[in-house]
């Protein structure tokens, strides 16, 4: 009978461990699969894009035989299908090409602009979770009230209006005529050439610098346009917080909280909220990651040294290998904050383990 007992809950173990190994496998075949997609669309756009990457390189006036040969060196000459394989290992070895506007390799501008993007869109979405979150729960339990308007009404705010345009009118009330934070730039040039970069982000280095004073500045340059991303998340993300917690406020487990005698607080904020929390995970992941490569337009109007002003600025000087490594970059971020979110879903929702 013990036997039986101890081969039966081998078993099991076995079982488990197979499941297990199969959604790793799963796991990471989605991953392959996305990131081929990836590969292949930045490349085929590389192609399909009317700037000749040759011409970019030598200019429009060089000679044919000089055109035929850089065209041969970079491998344009080969067939397509040729050319993306070499893509793929070049990829795949952190090799993004040169960069024509700054003769450096594409990944060494991607290292140094990219933490200036972090740093931005990570206040955004603190400020946007932090804030919204708290208004969309606001929203349901006051729902149909005044606190419900006020809440949809900032939301298709943020959604309608141009951040771009948001962007500019901050910057004539704000920095203009109430000078209450600073311009654009990341920090003012009596700081900039003073303070060596160990991480990359402004706030970090100054602050392990003890530089207080330049600490101060470059928060400074980083509040208003930080508050704008932070503004345009806050739209969606007290949006969706609002409709899960509604769905949650009708459940059977709300009711019999509520006549238990539990407080109106407790079961808003200890059961309400923490099941509400499950998909909000994914929504927060998913607008941090739009963050990340959607701060674009803001970038530019602060004149922002990040991620996507270099794309931006690579792509008006027809830089290819700078638009499409940062490309890859931001997608490649979005898929594992994409897949983040999916893992700390079945994480904290019990239900999607128990059915695998």
């Amino acid at each position: 009978m013990a036997h039986a007992e101890r081969v039966q809950g081998g078993g099991r173990r076995n079982a488990r461990l197979l499941r297990a190994a199969d959604s790793v496998g799963r796991f990471l075949v989605v991953i392959l699969l996305t990131y081929l997609g990836l590969l292949a669309v930045t490349f085929f756009i590389g192609r399909v894009i009317p700037i000749d990457p040759v011409l970019a390189v030598v200019g429009d006036r060089a000679p044919e035989h000089v055109i035929a040969r850089v065209r041969e060196e970079m491998g344009l000459n080969k067939p397509l299908w040729e050319q993306f394989f070499i893509y793929v290992q070049k990829v795949l070895q952190g090799d993004f090409g040169r960069s024509v506007l700054t003769s450096n390799p594409v990944l060494q501008d991607i290292r140094r602009a990219f933490p200036a993007t972090i740093e931005l869109a990570t206040l955004g979405i603190i400020l946007g979770a932090g804030i919204g979150v708290p208004l969309g729960v606001w929203a349901a339990v006051r729902r149909g009230g005044l606190a419900d308007q006020l809440v949809r009404v900032m939301g298709l705010i943020g959604y309608s209006a141009p951040i771009f345009w948001l962007g500019l009118m901050g910057l004539l009330v704000f920095y203009a005529r109430l000078g209450w934070v600073s311009g654009p730039g990341r920090i003012d040039v009596a700081y900039e050439y003073t303070l060596t970069p160990v991480t990359g982000f402004m706030l970090v280095d100054t602050a392990m610098a003890g530089e207080w004073e330049a600490f101060g500045n470059a928060f400074s340059h980083l509040i208003l346009p930080a508050s704008l991303l932070g503004y345009f998340s806050l739209a969606y993300i007290s949006r969706m917080t609002r409709s899960f917690m509604l769905n949650e406020l009708n459940q059977e487990y709300v009711t019999a909280a509520r006549a238990k005698g539990l407080s109106e607080a407790r079961v808003i904020w200890r059961h309400a909220l923490r099941n509400a929390m499950v998909p909000l995970v994914t929504v927060i992941a998913l607008s941090y990651a739009g963050l990340l490569e959607g701060s674009v337009l803001t970038e530019t109007v602060f004149a922002w040294p990040g991620l996507g002003l270099y794309i931006t600025n690579s792509l008006q000087n027809a830089d290819m290998n700078a638009v499409l490594g940062g490309t890859i970059v931001v997608g490649s971020i979005f898929i594992g904050l994409n897949l983040l979110s999916d893992l700390l879903y079945r994480v904290l929702d019990p239900r999607t383990r128990a059915t695998r």
